[in-house]
């Protein structure tokens, strides 16, 4: 078994039911959850991090809501092109970006 060292949720607003509707949706989340699939790939971490997408998080107005495990970080507000930065400096530096983190 793969024990990552992180691991990302990502609200994607799915419903018990498998429908995706609500906020984080509205605001392209799915997309996210493909940016980080990539980023990771590319960047040779898929043993490392572990990304999976869930339902809602509660907390809408921040959204789109990542949280980062073990260390207990959530990232709102995140857009596509706060991936790489995520990327980049919690997973491969170990620095959590403290302007996205709420």
């Amino acid at each position: 078994m793969i024990k990552p060292k992180y691991h990302v949720m990502i609200c994607t607003s799915c419903r018990a039911n498998g429908v995706q509707k609500g906020f984080c949706f509205s605001q392209n989340s799915p997309e996210l959850v493909q940016r980080f699939m990539e980023e990771v790939d590319d960047r040779g971490l898929s043993s490392e991090v572990m990304i999976t997408n869930t339902g809602c998080f509660g907390i809408c107005s921040e959204g789109p809501i990542v949280a980062v495990y073990p260390e207990g970080v959530w990232y709102g507000k995140v857009k596509s092109d706060d991936v790489a930065k995520i990327v980049e400096e919690h997973f491969e530096g170990g620095q959590p970006v403290k302007s996205l983190m709420i």
